[in-house]
């Protein structure tokens, strides 16, 4: 089954880092989020990839092509003739189509150009390039079937960014920091869809997959949520990233669940 990735957006809110790469090829500790989205899925045997590219999309289809060459020891010979010797290669069994969907196509847009990429499979996952979990996703993909409709979203309770207050008239009876939002769910991508859900979908920069085609699936009982409950962060900001930099230092990521492995 394939799992196509979101990675073709500006980044505009993390503009100190997107003004050089893509925001997918932000660094959480020495590699890029993409890098571990796609480790993510592949703990969980889903390694056919499909990159929808925009945004200088050219630099992630250099990262792939250069993979082996810089995750790799090197023995460079110059004479007589230009060689190089690799000592080992990284272990991924992973398949990566790099399609490039435009520069200012919106989502819904950039799903529908890779639609030739998908295959015959009956159903297909989406997620974005920049957000990171601990969700369980062939427990996702086993909802999925279950409830038989076109698509499930995770929803997920992101972290609060500020200090939660249990208050009992003016005093303050419990302060918890950066605790889950305990309101209503968000979206936090992690997608499934069955291929149906593709001609909701139009070629034109923009169709946006949040908008019409996802609220006319919840209008037409379509859309099921598949409720997270464990670790989501999306990397918005600048702040974002260094929170994600920091659990990552410490060893304490929480998506990092193929470090058995």
């Amino acid at each position: 089954m394939k799992v196509v990735i979101l990675c073709g957006g500006k980044g505009t809110r993390l503009k100190e880092e997107t003004v050089f790469r893509p925001k997918p090829l932000v660094t959480v500790g020495e590699r890029p989020i993409l890098w571990h989205i796609m480790k993510l899925y592949a703990h969980y045997d889903f390694k056919e990839f499909v990159l929808c590219l925009g945004y200088l999309g050219e630099m992630i289809k250099q990262y792939f092509l250069q993979y082996q060459l810089m995750n790799s020891d090197l023995t460079i010979c110059f004479t007589p003739k230009p060689e190089v010797q690799i000592h080992q290669n990284p272990k991924l069994d992973w398949q990566v189509t790099l399609a490039d969907t435009g520069v200012e196509a919106m989502t819904g847009c950039r799903l529908k150009r890779v639609e030739k990429f998908l295959g015959d499979d009956t159903d297909f996952m989406v997620t974005y390039g920049d957000g990171l979990s601990n969700v369980n996703l062939q427990e996702l993909y086993e909802f999925h079937k279950r409830h038989g409709c076109m698509a499930t979203v995770t929803g997920v309770r992101p972290l609060s960014r500020f200090g939660e207050l249990t208050v009992e008239g003016e005093e303050v009876r419990e302060f918890s920091e950066k605790t889950q939002v305990t309101g209503g769910w968000i979206n936090g991508g992690f997608f499934v869809f069955r291929r149906e859900f593709l001609n909701y979908l139009i070629d034109e920069n923009s169709c946006i997959l949040e908008r019409e085609p996802l609220e006319q699936m919840a209008r037409q009982g379509q859309l099921k949520i598949y409720k997270h409950r464990g670790f989501w962060q999306c990397m918005d900001t600048y702040r974002d990233m260094e929170q994600l930099n920091k659990l990552w230092r410490i060893s304490e990521a929480p998506w990092e669940v193929w470090k058995n492995e």
